[in-house]
């Protein structure tokens, strides 16, 4: 980690949800704390861990609100440092006027994510478990939480510690090929490192697998449904989302606009998007509901080619597959075979459904899981991965390949480098080699008060 010292001054924030509530709460963090708690009640500090009941008075010692306090000593707290909260009443009018005591007793207002940045800063977290903490808090699905909650417990840190130690321990025998050449000239000419090579190279691909897994909990998978009017995209959309949220009529082009639902695939969070019917057309409403259809294409990660089967594929659905990025995963579904006729199920890579009576929807269900490559989070110890994680895995992954070339070239001291720079990549995941630009990154995305 670049950062070679803690923050000094005191920092405050509403750690509780905008809005009307029961209970709200100010956390405190900062050597000022017990200070302002002292200030803030009038009172001496209750006894550390143990909640006490208290009036939160003004600088006139007028009375603000009547709550609980809790008194967190360094460094037995979140953050490492002393660390207040103050439990009062969930207005937003009364969480203010607290707000504005604490800043005027000395402290200042939290930046987003600030809190868990200083537990980071002061060894309270590593970097993977400070981002597991507002992964839990935006988790989509009751799985993505349990993964969340798993890495915050240190489970992707754990599996990433062995693969940095056979790195050190790989580090370290080619370094001695180095230091000594007359003593062990043979050193890099036999199978011992290629050997220790290929078992990181497996780890890491094992690493790797779980991690994508992770990715894919934590971003959810946009999904299009795509085709031309009356199609049954609408319907298909519906019967997805195990509720009526477009509107399904028989008339073409009922889809002027895109709808969005949103809906947990045995624990995948899956980002339903409707479109309007691709076709030509010179109603200028049709015609913005089109263009606002092919960019919501460009950004999916998978597309639903709905092919209505009564009338089969043809040219203009052809037309389409054309237009769609090359990049871009496409299913393609024949609806409507409860009047088509055509059986249930898949056949040549096409599945046919009815999205009127739900005839194999578990199959494009399934068949949405494969193409994306999830595998249904059972695995106890499956953990939360960002797509930073997932580069940085890459990164080591490259450096390990190119490690492995100057092996066979029996270059040591490029064989040394690149050993290093994959140790350097694989660290940035748990933020041993870490930026001041990326802790600033990732944590701007937190909320105020975590």
């Amino acid at each position: 980690m670049l950062l070679d010292h803690a923050p000094t001054d005191t920092i405050a924030a509403i750690a509780t949800a905008p809005g009307k509530g029961g209970v709200g709460i100010i956390r405190i963090s900062g050597p000022q704390a017990p200070q302002i708690l002292q200030g803030i009640t009038g009172k001496a500090l209750p006894p550390a861990r143990q909640a006490r009941r208290a009036w939160f008075i003004d600088a006139q010692r007028a009375p603000l609100d009547d709550g609980l306090v809790l008194w967190f000593p360094a460094p037995a707290s979140y953050t490492g440092e002393d660390v207040v909260e103050l439990q009062g009443h969930g207005g937003p009018v009364v969480l203010d006027l607290l707000l504005a005591r604490c800043l005027a007793l000395g402290a200042r207002m939290a930046r987003p994510g600030e809190f868990t940045e200083r537990a980071f800063l002061n060894g309270q977290l590593d970097l993977a478990q400070a981002e597991a903490v507002a992964d839990l808090i935006e988790a989509g699905s009751a799985q993505a939480a349990r993964c969340a909650a798993r890495s915050l417990a240190g489970e992707f840190s754990r599996r990433v510690e062995p693969l940095f130690e056979q790195l050190t321990a790989l580090r370290v025998y080619v370094e001695a090929a180095l230091d000594f050449p007359d003593e062990d000239v043979e050193l890099l000419h036999h199978g011992a490192i290629g050997e220790r090579l290929r078992q990181t190279q497996d780890s890491l691909h094992a690493l790797t697998r779980s991690a994508q897994q992770g990715k894919l909990l934590q971003e959810g998978i946009h999904l299009v449904i795509a085709g031309l009017p009356n199609a049954g995209k609408s319907s298909l959309l519906n019967a997805l989302a195990q509720r009526e949220a477009a509107i399904v009529t028989d008339i073409p082009g009922t889809t002027r606009d895109l709808v969005r639902e949103w809906i947990s695939l045995e624990g995948l969070p899956l980002h339903l998007v409707d479109t309007a019917g691709l076709r030509e057309s010179s109603d200028p409403i049709e015609q913005e509901g089109i263009r606002r259809a092919w960019q919501a294409i460009e950004q999916a990660d998978l597309v639903l080619l709905v092919i209505d089967d009564t009338l089969g594929e043809g040219a203009a659905e052809a037309a389409i597959r054309a237009r769609l990025p090359a990049r871009l995963p496409v299913l393609s579904v024949h609806n409507k075979i409860d009047l088509s006729g055509q059986p249930a199920g898949v056949r040549e890579e096409r599945i046919y459904v009815s999205a009127k009576q739900h005839d194999s929807l578990h199959l494009l269900r399934e068949r949405i899981k494969q193409q994306v490559g999830y595998e249904q989070c059972s695995n106890e110890g499956l953990f939360m991965a960002r797509r930073r994680h997932l580069n940085a895995l890459a990164h080591t992954a490259q450096h390990l390949q190119q490690a492995n070339t100057h092996l066979h070239q029996h270059t040591a001291e490029l064989l040394a480098e690149e050993l290093r720079l994959a140790q350097e990549a694989l660290g940035e995941i748990t933020g041993r080699f870490t930026s001041d630009d990326l802790l600033g990154r990732i944590f701007s995305s937190f909320c105020i008060g975590k």
